[in-house]
Parts: structure tokens; sequence; C-alpha cells
């Protein structure tokens, strides 16, 4: 029998659409079916039923079932929505793609212009789970049969923007390409203002300038929507963006060849690493390579993709960057990139991260034929003030949108890119429909502009769960919708009559709407709060806010009020006011979390009045909500369990546990956290800096807002940096050593008697945190030196079981970072660390994420799989291959839940889980990486306004005293922002210290395995020792994570009992 494209020429041209692979390959594909049809490209949906109708066989009905499904739902309006509308959509990306394409599908008539002549984008989109469900249902799988197989949930730029241009083109979108969108036409001055969206005359409406000479039919194309997606570099006239500012980030992006060979399909991929919380791996990195990254992700596709974050120093040693330059486009211009040396970073990192196994690394080409590897700055990213405008000029309305790059740059390590650009192609879409069915622009506006509001809040966790009910109506994506957030009055300045000055009328709108800087203490306000709170102290009179601090009593009283039982007033009898004043303000920083900012003696002499006003605004900001009792604060009060006071403590324990890493292992019933008791007396020994106007680094001088203070001298914030890598030190993330007094971060903080060669591991022996790959070492071997924050484990042989209270086994078998108070009763205690670690792994899936699946929700699971679209035979997903190591615990935990012949989709389900988890935590990381950039920057650019200020107040200059006071007022609210700043950041660390505690414990699950998976009867004596130090480093972990518990606790009551306010 002949097969249906021998009787039918479109057939075969249908198909070579469906399998082309190449842009020009679609187009004259394309071309030639319509021909074999007798049809025009560009007909709209009447085009599509047309080829629907002429092309009746088996593939093809397949796909207009899914085209029609579509199509079918009321918001269309069976393709008669946008009747009438006009829409020119400018840029071919994946979003102005998938924008033309819900255009077309209401009906309207949809242009599309593109400059490139070729896709040519190799580089790996993330996708959430709605835009894998909503590319199914546009035919995926037709177009592109190994779209997200399996746990896949990626594809390249280059596949995903061939798919929704063959979708674009049967539904009748006219695309040209090789022309370049330069600007609006607007209409000539003839015609009068008309209240309805009604189809122009000819010749009166808007056009658009392109460059070179466009064909006359293209030049006369007259629009009234008009949709840009043409990147963040181009965003058209009238629209104002913000620039998203942090410190310099440099990405580098790598495609190699895939050959898809045995070898190459067994290498796991790596949804994402982060330093934040492995620094492990990127600590094996550099020793091996010399490579020092901050991120690293490998996808596959039709290439092997890699993207990572490397820091500018490491490019500058490896002769990648040519010379280091202060300007971002210098730095990175092609001038000053070794094309080899960056060639040569990429296959190291890359060759490392997957231990070498992808063989021989080739790079892909290019758009220009050079190998596929670039370095580019994300820095700063651009996004726009709003998403919509409205131009009217001669009478002919004009809606422009924005939809993907040019309305929001997205944070690649976040992978929130093609999600969140289709989701603006949605809402851009439904903003044309309301526009074609007569509502006012403003009305339309402040719809749009509800919509843009709740975008950088999107996430796949806060969104519908259902995703096969998502459209274009928002109600059915945004659970939290309000279309009248934003008021029609609130739009105006985006509606341009005449479009005079937009985008100064759009600047001095976005000034006027900053937010008030909130409430700031006067120098009166902060003289009466802290005589208000030193009252009724023996010896205390303070009258002002200099000398009345000399003598120190004012200060210890003030702490005293604070935080009693330290000292009684009554012991400072006789105490000098030196040994006062440095007792103090070490136990303010110690017991209250408010840093020094100038030195014990400074404070005593009073030569630092600046400096003394801004140290006391910091407890007053931090406790100006709390009573004022005659008699002391209670331990509950606000301000008091700060995430500064605590990570400054975790920093003092790290720094004893070092000190102690000589003396025997400590016991593990002891919390790593808590300080020891506080000495009753004032310590006379201890030492400060006496000039805390020097830096104690590159002895410049340091203005107040600039001062950071550890371990009780003080430096600049850009000086604190690690003496090996130059990368800022973080609260708790940093270490002193004891022999050369440098500051280190963890990674690089030499460890005591730690031997550079005993854990100097190539590629093959590194532990690489992905979830399919074979962690196990061949045989078991301990790590040399103890991972960060936890307590170091002396190489002699211990000789004592370790000891667990039942609490303790119940919380390492399941661990939560937050109680439970349904927790289950702990079960029996067993007998010895095998039976307990081996009763822990059996009780939970730690290591992935998870919690152990009950068979009641494995049923669930299965059932959700079975009626999903992807189990079709069309759509049958391919087995993703895995390691003998991780195929046997699945296969373990399938038979011991009674699951593994009932449900055999548990592979697949159990390990797409897996990935969904990593990549949270790796995406939490780089949000986390990203905000501490930020605020690094925002930093920065309050010292130099202090800076001024601090000049001018302390210059001997003729000033009225109101202008003076009016400065001070100023100062003391730079120096409020800095310590709202400064606790946000503190805040994101403790946030960093829980990734950190989770992967640990992920790394020492998989180790302990290793021991557990074998007999007893063929364990050594060493094997037994090693799997006691792995147990004793886990409860380690586990002690950790109780102190953050804890922590989080106390400030959740705390919270409670102080009630709804400011908080310090």
């Amino acid at each position: 029998m002949a097969s249906p494209t021998s009787i039918n020429p479109a057939h075969a041209h249908f198909e070579s659409v469906l399998q082309a692979q190449l842009c020009q390959d679609v187009l004259s594909s394309f071309q030639g079916l319509c021909r074999a049809l007798g049809l025009e490209p560009g007909g709209g949906l009447p085009q599509y039923h047309k080829i629907k109708a002429q092309l009746n066989y088996w593939s093809a009905k397949s796909l207009w079932a899914k085209l029609d499904k579509r199509a079918s739902q009321p918001v269309y309006q069976q393709g008669r929505a946008c009747t009438g509308t006009k829409c020119l959509v400018v840029g071919a990306g994946p979003c102005g793609l998938r924008a033309a394409v819900e255009l077309a599908m209401l009906g309207a008539r949809v242009v599309l212009v593109e400059k490139r002549t070729k896709f040519s984008r190799h580089n790996v989109l993330h996708l959430w789970p709605f835009t894998i469900h909503d590319l199914r249902a546009l035919g995926a799988k037709k177009f592109y049969g190994r779209f997200c197989t399996g746990s896949l949930d990626h594809i390249s730029i280059r596949q995903l923007q061939l798919l929704l241009l063959k979708v674009a083109l049967l539904l009748g979108v006219e695309i040209h390409w090789g022309v370049t969108f330069t600007g609006l036409q607007p209409p000539p001055r003839k015609g009068a203002p008309s209240d309805f969206h009604t189809p122009s005359a000819p010749g009166s409406g808007w056009r658009a300038q392109l460059q070179p000479s466009p064909p006359a039919q293209l030049a006369n194309y007259e629009f009234d929507v008009l949709i840009s997606a043409a990147g963040g570099k181009f965003v058209p006239e009238g629209f104002t963006v913000r620039e998203m500012r942090g410190k310099l980030a440099i990405g580098i992006t790598a495609n190699f060849v895939n050959g898809r060979t045995v070898e190459e399909t067994q290498v796991p991929e790596i949804s994402g690493v982060a330093r934040i919380y492995n620094q492990s791996f990127f600590q094996s990195l550099l020793k091996a390579t010399g490579i020092d990254l901050e991120n690293i992700v490998y996808y596959k596709d039709d290439t092997h993709y890699f993207v990572m974050t490397a820091k500018k120093q490491c490019l500058l040693r490896l002769g990648v960057l040519r010379q280091d330059w202060p300007e971002t486009d210098r730095l990175l211009g092609s001038a000053n990139v070794a094309p080899e040396a960056l060639q040569r970073f990429a296959r190291a990192a890359a060759n490392f991260a997957t231990h070498g196994k992808l063989g021989k690394l080739e790079f892909a080409q290019d758009a220009h034929g050079r190998p596929d590897v670039s370095a580019f700055d994300f820095t700063s990213m651009m996004r726009a003030e709003s998403s919509a405008r409205v131009q009217e000029k001669h009478g002919a309305r004009l809606l422009l949108g924005l939809v993907g790059d040019c309305l929001v740059e997205p944070f690649w390590p976040l992978g929130t890119g093609v999600a969140r650009g289709f989701l603006a192609a949605f809402d851009a879409a439904w903003m044309v429909k309301r526009w074609a069915e007569g509502a006012g622009p403003l009305e339309v506006l402040a719809e749009r502009e509800s919509l843009y509001q709740l975008l950088s809040q999107t996430s796949p966790e806060n969104m519908h769960r259902n995703v096969a009910q998502y459209g274009l109506d928002p109600a059915s994506r945004y659970p939290n919708l309000n279309l009248r957030a934003v008021t029609p009055s609130q739009v105006r300045d985006l509606y341009d009559v005449e479009a005079k000055e937009p985008v100064q009328r759009m600047s001095d709108k976005t000034d006027s709407r900053k937010p008030a800087t909130g409430s700031v203490a006067t120098q009166e306000e902060l003289l009466h709060w802290c005589q208000e709170q030193t009252a009724g102290y023996p010896g205390v009179h303070v009258t002002d806010l200099s000398s009345s601090w000399a003598d120190g009593l004012a200060l210890c009283a003030l702490v005293h009020r604070l935080r009693p039982g330290l000292l009684e007033p009554s012991e400072l009898q006789g105490v000098g006011a030196l040994e006062a004043t440095s007792w103090a303000l070490k136990m303010a920083e110690h017991e209250l979390g408010i840093t020094p900012v100038l030195s014990a003696q400074a404070m005593v002499a009073g030569n630092d009045p600046l400096g003394l006003i801004a140290y006391l605004s910091h407890f007053h900001s931090a406790f100006k909500s709390t009573p004022h009792n005659p008699g002391p604060v209670s331990q509950g009060s606000p301000g008091t369990a700060s995430a500064v006071l605590f990570l400054g403590k975790l920093q003092r324990t790290l720094q004893r546990t070092r000190a102690q890493v000589e003396a025997e292992t400590p016991s593990t019933e002891e919390p790593p956290v808590p300080e020891p008791d506080v000495p009753v007396t004032p310590p006379s020994q201890y030492q400060e800096a006496s000039a805390e106007d020097l830096c104690a680094l590159c002895g410049e001088h340091l203005y107040i807002l600039e001062r950071l203070c550890a371990n009780g001298r003080f430096f600049h914030r850009s000086c604190f940096r690690c003496h090996i890598c130059e990368a800022t030190l973080w609260p708790s993330g940093y270490g002193q050593h004891p022999g050369d007094g440098h500051f280190y971060c963890l990674q690089h903080l030499p460890q005591p008697g730690h031997k550079e060669d005993s854990s100097d591991r190539g590629p093959e022996s590194q532990d690489l945190p992905t979830h399919s790959e074979n962690n196990m070492p061949s045989r078991p071997s301990i790590p040399g030196a103890p991972q960060e924050g936890t307590t170091p484990v002396p190489s002699q042989p211990t000789r004592q079981l370790i000891r667990l209270s039942s609490p303790e086994r119940q919380r390492l078998s399941s661990l939560h970072l937050t109680p439970d108070p349904e927790m289950e009763a702990p079960p029996k205690p067993p007998r010895s660390c095998s039976v307990l670690a081996r009763q822990a792994l059996e009780g939970s899936f730690v290591g992935w994420g998870m919690p152990v699946q009950s068979p009641q929700v494995l049923v669930a699971v299965e059932k959700e799989e079975e009626e999903s679209p992807c189990s079709s035979d069309e759509e049958a997903e391919e087995d993703v291959p895995l390691d003998s190591d991780t195929e046997q615990v699945l296969w373990n935990l399938a038979k011991n839940s009674g699951t593994m012949n009932s449900y055999p989709t548990w592979r697949r389900t159990l390990l797409r889980r897996a990935k969904e988890e990593e990549m949270k935590r790796f995406c939490k990381a780089q949000a986390i990486q990203r905000r501490q950039n930020e605020i690094e920057a925002a930093l920065r650019e309050l010292e130099a306004k202090g800076m001024e200020l601090e000049l001018a107040l302390r210059s001997r200059s003729s000033s009225p005293e109101q202008q003076k006071a009016l400065w001070l007022e100023q100062l003391l609210q730079l120096v409020q922002k800095k310590n709202s700043l400064v606790a946000e950041e503190a805040e994101l660390m403790i946030t960093v210290q829980e990734l950190n505690l989770e992967e640990k414990q992920w790394q020492l699950d998989q180790e302990l395995r290793t021991y557990m998976n074998r007999e007893e009867t063929l364990k050594t004596a060493a094997d037994r020792q090693a799997e006691d130090q792995v147990l004793r480093k886990l409860v380690d972990v586990v002690n950790q994570r109780d102190a953050l518990i804890r922590f989080q606790e106390e400030r959740r009551l705390s919270e409670l009992a102080s009630g709804p306010g400011p908080q310090g």
C-alpha cells in the first residue's frame, strides 16, 4: 500500500516541516506546502483551517487535535475575539513567537519581523512544569520527539524557537526575516479622535520604520498593537527602564558537540550546584584546575551545555582576561578576552564537573562558525517601569506592550526567563483581547500593570497547582488575582495623547513614587530616649551625646537595661572608664547584636561625637519600640534575637572550635552555637584598636558608614576580603588564621593539621551533588578536611561509641527545619550505631530532598502519571539512565514500600521529583547570592553619601546650625539604612546556613550508605571506625540544625510577644 506522502506531495512537505531542524528549512518546506495547497503564507486562522481541511491523514490529525483543543477554549471565541485587530510583533525569540501564537488564536492579524535569518543559540532554558505542559499542548512532541522525556525539564533556545515557529506559521502568522525594527512612524495629521478601536482608513494608521527597505506590503502595513520582544537592548521609545545593579558578576557559557554515544547518555546532568551550600566541590575544583567558580550547571540537549559564574581574579590569573579594567564593557570586550584561554577554562571546568566521562570535548559552532563559548556580564539587570503604554496621535491610537527580556531581564541562575516570559506573553495577549473588546485605554493599562506587579513574584509554588487549567485568562494562572491593584488614575502617565517628553515624565513620576525613608530619630529624640533608658542608675547623668558617656557608666547602664543579669551596677564601683566602656562595647556586640562603630578609647576621650551618635542610634532603632518600664527589659523584647546576634555567636563558636582542634573531640551532646557563660567581672584584657578612623588592613581613613568591626578591629568593607580569592567575607562565613593573622573565607581557610596532598583529589574522585551520579567512592575513605561549621574529627581512632538519646535518634532519622507539633513517638532505641544509621536511612529519603512516600502517596503519584498526557503512545517518555548506586537506592525504597511491581513509574517520578528539589535549592541559593550582591552595591552607595555628609559636618565651616542639624539627620538616616541592610544580609546568611547543613547531611547520608550496604561480616575494623566517624559528623549536623530551629523559634516567640511593629 502506498504511503500518504507518495499519494499527496503536500504530505511530504508537511512531514518536512515537522522534521526540519534549521530555520531556513522550515521556511522553505512551509512555502512548498502552501504552494502545493494553493495558499499564501500569513493568511491568519483561515489559512490554518484550509491546511487542516486538506491534510487529514493520521500524522497531521494528531497535531490538529492538539491545536484545536487549545483553540476551543472559550476565551478565544472560536478565533473571533480579536477580529479586525492588526498586530506587529518585533522579535522571533521564544517570547515573541509565543505571543504571536496567542494573538493568532485570538483571530488577530499578526505580522512578525526578525532581524536575524537563522536560529543559532544552543543555550539551554530551564522549563517550569506549566511551560512543559503548555508546549506539549501545542504539539511540541510532534516537532521535537525528545522534548522533556523522562525527568528532563529543559530545552535549547534553538529547538524552542523552531517548534514555536512551526506553530506560528501553521496558524497564519506572517513572518519577515532579516528586517530590523528601528522605530515608529506616526500617522499623518488628519482624521479625528475616535472612542472606538475601529480599523483606521488606509494611510491613517501607525507604521513601522524598518531596515533595510522592506517590501511595499510590509512598509505600508498599518497596525494598532505593537508587541516588542526584541531583547533587553531594545526598548521602544517612551518606556522607562530601571537598573537593578549588584557587584561584578561574570558568566561563562559553553556548548560542546553531543555525539549521543552510549557513554555520553550515561553522564548525569547537573541541575545546579552553588558555592553557597557546597564549598567542598568548588575547593576541589580550585585545587585540581585553578578554576574558581561560584556555581555551575550542566544540561544535555542538542549540545552539552555548561553555564557557570567565574571570579574575576581567577580569570585574570589564568589569562582569560588580559587586563583588569574598572569598566565592565572594557573588561569583557573582545579585545580583552583571550579566546584560547577561555576555551581551556571552559573545557577544564566541564571535564572536572563530569569526571571526564564526556571524553574529548569539542566545541559546537556558533552563528559565526566560531567555538560556541562566551563570557558575559550580568552585574546589572534591566527592568521596565511599566509593561504597556498607549500613544495617540492625530486620532490614531496605538497600544504598545513589552514581553521577554525587554520587559524584565532574567537572572539566569534562577531559571525563570522562559517561564515568566511566557506568562508575560499571555498577559500581553489578554491585554490585546481587552483592547479589542473596546475597554478604555486607562482601564486596559491599569489591568496590565496590575498583572505586571505579580510577575516578579511568580514561582511554581505560588501559582495554581493544576497546570492543565492554565489559559489566557489570568485567573486561571494566578491564585490571588486583583486586576484592580493599580487604578486608572495611577496610569495616566502611560497614556500619551501627543507623546510629549514621555521619558522625562516617567522619570519624574518614578521619583515621586519612591517610598519615604521612615522615621529617623533626631539628635534631640535620641538624647531623650537615652535619658529614659538610663534613668535611675546611680552615678549616671546623661545630659548630652558626648561627655556624658566618657566614664562608661552610661553605656553600661544602657546595656544592663536591655540585657539584665550580665552585671550588677554596684560591681562597677572602682572600675576605670576605659575598662567599663570596653566591657559594655563587647557585651552590646555579643548579647545585643550591636556592632561597635568606635573604640573604647575614642568614647572615653570624646573625640568622635559623630561616631558615638551613630552608635547610639543603632540601639534606638533596634529597641525604640520597647516600652519604658522602671525595671529591666525582658529577654523576649524585640531586637534581642536578631540574625546579626545569632551569626556573631556562630562566628565565635567556629573560632573556638578551631582553637580546640588539637584537644579531644568535644561531646556531641553539647550544642555548637550557644556561648559560654559571660564573665561577671569586666575583663581588663579586652583589647581593641585604638584608632577606629584608620582601616586595620589598608591604613586609609575610615568614615563612619565605612566601618566594619571584626575581632575588635575596624576595616573598610571593601578591604575585608579573603586573603586568597579576594571574595567579600560574609557574617559567619570567614575565619582568621592564628598563624598569619589574615582573614579567609571558609573555603580557603587553612585547616589545622591539614595536609594538602591528602585531599588534593582529581575530578575522578570528587563527590558531585547530582541525584543520578555515582557519588560512592570505590572504597570507604574519610575526607581530609572537616566541612565548614562542623566539629573536626581527629585522625586518631575513636574508642567510644556515640551514645544518643531517643529524641536525637528520631531527629536524625527524620529531620525538618521547623518543629513538627504532630511528630510521632520516637522509635525503640537501637543497639548500635550501625542499626541506628540503617534505621535512619530506611525511614527517610532526606538525601533526595523528599520525605518517605507512603503506599497511598505512591498510588496517587502513579495515578497522576497514568492520567498525564505524556502517558500516551505518541508521548511515551524515555527511561533516564541511572548509575548502579542510585538505582539500588531507588530499588530498595520501592521494594521496602511494597510498590516495586505494582507501580512501575516510581523510577521516573522519584527522579523527576528529586531534580525539582535540587533545582529549588539551587535557585534559592542563587537568589540569595544575587541579593547579597545588590546589598553590597547599595552599601557602597550609602558609604559614598555618608562620606560627603561626614566631611561637611566635621569641617569647621560657617554653615548655620540649622543646616548642620539637617546634615546630621541625613547621616542618621543613612546609618539606619545601613543597619537595615546589614540585618537583611544576616537573615540571608541564616538561610545560607540552612542550605549548607542540608547539603552536608545529603553528603554524609550518601557516604553512610556505602558502609551500610555492606555485610557486617565483610567490614574491617577501619570500616567500622570510619562509619562511626561519619555518624559523628551526621549528629553534629543535627545539632547545628537544632540550633537554627531554636533561633527561629525564639525569634517567632519574640515577634508574637512584641506584636506588630518595626523590628530591629
